[in-house]
């Protein structure tokens, strides 16, 4: 608490009139001082005594205490500033303010710390990396009680990589100077991938281009960033890729300039693309070396081809099936009239469009993504080079359905083709012509196909669905047998040939189900996820591993035939090895789920399948630039009055500065003195007592008399 004095006038009468007063009483004096009227100096000091007492002086005495003002502290916390001695430089800096500051009533300091987390989650509860380092919001919390006046300044320790720095276009004033303090050394130098263009997605089978660059650039003495001519341009660099955590491609990539790759997605769904550049001379870090692309494969359209062997009650159900799915481009033919019926009528006369087999199947047989024969038997339409075609295009990748009848027991069965090579078994010879109930299998209970139909029922009770009453016997099963149908014999298989897949439903009487008979059943959900998984749909993948982020928590999904032996091991961004046990829901999919705290690729290992899971944000903004530099703070350093310090240069001197003079100077750097007190005490005394004024006043007044009368 300080005292203050100072001297207040409070007039008895108005100012207006007291100054009208003083007027005349000039005029008079100036008038009797013109005619040397004797007396006129007395008159004078007792006019002015008059005056002085109706001005009523008195000496107000003030107690004071002072407001200190605030000076905020910035420690950035972000990934750019783990790099190199940054931290230590930073830590010791701010040891040495908080000496310098501490113990001054007229200021205040307070310290925060801040862009380890998201703006505005101060938890951590929501990304796992902000969007870059934020600073400017954490600077806004702390500073909310403090009146702008008040605000002495801000100090950034930080490498001035700060990415929500306000506008300086007068909108964003902060109240007082900003100054930065940067934690890095001059001339850093790196080198950064730069992923210039990549596509979100992309269709199966189609070319995609990728724009990369690679930039490597040095900082400018004066802690700018060096210009397009100071950029390294020439020579190469070895880019190494790697799609969804397979084998390495390695290629040559040029320094300084935009190169496209071109790529082919193979799958639908999400494709992992994992990009590295060869380190470069003196880098300053090796985490901008890398990218990571996530493109997601969608297919165009899903070409079907369908062949009827002939009109039966479940032909319209399989093209309603098909038709009604969006995604697929049906090609429908139905032979109407077997060879064995022929009346002389020329083959072309028999169809509307002629039957293009060469054309369909040798030409354009590999164009389709699913071939399904409906209840087709050998009868000379289709030569047996072309059902040869049809069985190397399964070899090559390709998928075939066979939904059989009566027919596939006999001579005339596509068992006796060059199919039948591929297909998943063979018949017996036998028809039952019996109700059953199609059952599902123990692995007809894990496989995505069938585990999740509607009315599967519980595993000790019966499924929900209507009966059939034709199956044809197998024997010498090759694959799962994921239904049963009449004397527990196969009624439903799945099976992998070469790189391709093909599935046999064992009988034509799926249809009822569509009809509702007994309650009917989910042949549409059937069929449809059968077709699917024929053409590879990455969700019905019967043995597939992957994980994907939900918030702050990894969710790991296995799906298997066979229950989980063990935990999945999941290997963290930092090459930390954890391991994940499993819940088994009954039906294929065992859940686990693992906390994580760090942005980047998790790579999960299980048995010896393997898969890649994206967290946060893969490519952050943070890694853009990771070299110290003031030049993103240029703009409101100038405009708040603040300078940029290295502090390998030392830490410069702190000093308090009035409000109208500059806050910076070469090897100092100022913070403003507010001077705003509170007022806790007042005290008034008169100056001028009124007796000993009014007998001035009397005394003045004899004396000018007394010289008149002389």
């Amino acid at each position: 608490m300080t005292a203050f004095a100072r001297i207040t006038f409070d007039p008895g009468v108005p100012w207006w009139l007291l100054t009208i007063v003083a007027i005349v009483a000039a005029l008079l004096l100036g008038l009797a001082f013109w005619r040397r009227s004797g007396g006129a100096v007395w008159r004078l000091l007792a006019i002015t005594a008059a005056l002085l007492a109706l001005a009523n002086p008195s000496l107000v005495q003030e107690q004071r205490t002072p407001i200190p003002d605030v000076a905020l502290v910035v420690v950035d916390q972000s990934i750019s500033q783990r790099i190199g001695k940054r931290m230590v430089r930073t830590e010791a800096a701010l040891e040495r303010i908080e000496q310098k500051l501490a113990g001054r009533r007229d200021l205040e300091l307070r310290v925060i710390r801040a862009g380890s987390t998201p703006d505005g989650d101060r938890d951590g509860g929501g990304s796992l990396l902000p969007d870059g380092t934020h600073l400017f919001g954490a600077i806004r919390r702390a500073l909310r009680d403090v009146p702008r006046r008040r605000l002495a300044g801000i100090i950034i320790i930080g490498d001035g990589q700060i990415h929500d720095i306000p506008k300086t276009d007068g909108g964003d004033d902060l109240g007082g100077p900003v100054h930065l303090l940067l934690s890095g050394e001059r001339g850093e130098r790196d080198r950064r991938l730069v992923v210039v263009k990549a596509p979100s997605y992309g269709i199966v089978g189609e070319e995609l281009n990728l724009s990369l660059r690679v930039e490597d650039s040095r900082i400018r003495d004066d802690g700018g960033a060096s210009s397009g001519g100071d950029r390294k341009k020439g020579g190469f660099t070895r880019l190494r890729l790697r799609r969804d955590g397979g084998r390495t491609i390695v290629r040559s990539m040029p320094i300084g300039t935009t190169r496209s790759f071109p790529i082919r997605l193979s799958h639908g769904g999400a494709t992992v693309l994992e990009l590295e550049i060869g380190p470069g001379p003196d880098e300053l870090t090796l985490k901008n070396n890398r990218a990571v692309l996530i493109i997601n494969g969608v297919r165009e359209r899903l070409r079907v081809l369908l062949v009827s062997g002939e009109p039966h009650a479940g032909e319209r159900t399989w093209r309603n099936i098909l038709k009604s799915d969006p995604s697929v481009d049906l090609i429908h033919f139905t032979i109407l009239r077997p060879p064995h019926k022929q009346d002389g009528t020329p083959i072309n006369e028999l169809s509307l469009i002629a039957f293009p087999t060469r054309e369909l199947f040798q030409d354009k047989l590999d164009d389709f993504d699913l071939i399904i024969f409906d209840r087709y038997r050998r009868r000379g339409v289709l030569p047996d080079i072309y059902l040869h075609n049809v069985a190397q295009y399964v070899r090559r990748g390709g998928a075939v359905l066979t939904a059989v009848g009566p027919d596939f027991a006999l001579p005339i069965s596509l068992s006796r083709t060059p199919l039948g090579k591929i297909l998943p078994s063979r018949p017996t010879g036998v028809v039952q012509e019996i109700g059953f109930q199609p059952l599902p299998t123990e692995k007809g209970r894990r496989h995505p196909v069938t585990a999740s139909l509607s009315g599967i029922g519980d595993r000790d009770g019966q499924p929900a669905w209507g009966r059939w009453f034709r199956q044809i016997d197998v024997t010498a099963v090759k694959g799962d047998i994921l239904m049963r149908g009449a004397g527990q014999m196969p009624l439903l298989i799945t099976a992998r040939v070469g790189e391709g897949r093909v599935a046999q439903l064992l009988s034509d009487h799926a249809w009822l189900w569509t009809r509702g008979f007994e309650g009917g059943g989910p042949q549409a959900e059937l069929l449809r996820r059968i077709a699917h998984w024929l053409m590879q749909e990455p969700d019905l993948e019967e043995e597939d591993l992957r994980a994907r982020t939900n918030g702050n928590q990894l969710l790991v999904q296995r799906r298997s035939l066979t229950p989980a032996s063990g935990p999945v091991e999941v290997i963290t961004p930092s090459a930390e090895v954890k391991s994940v046990p499993l819940k088994d829901d009954g039906r294929g999919l065992e859940v686990g789920t693992l906390m994580v705290a760090e942005p980047g690729l998790y790579r999960l290992h299980h048995g010896g399948r393997k898969a890649i899971a994206a967290a946060g944000d893969i490519n952050p903004l943070e890694y853009a630039d990771m070299r110290a530099s003031a030049k993103p703070m240029a703009a409101l350093l100038a405009q708040s009055g603040g300078g940029a310090y290295w502090l390998t240069d030392g830490l410069p001197d702190i000093r308090r500065v009035k409000p109208e003079r500059t806050s910076r100077g070469r090897g100092w750097l100022g913070l403003r003195a507010s001077g705003e007190y509170t007022v806790d005490g007042v005290e008034q005394t008169p100056v001028l007592p009124a007796l000993a004024v009014l007998l001035l006043f009397l005394g003045l007044t004899m004396l000018a008399w007394q010289r008149e009368g002389r």
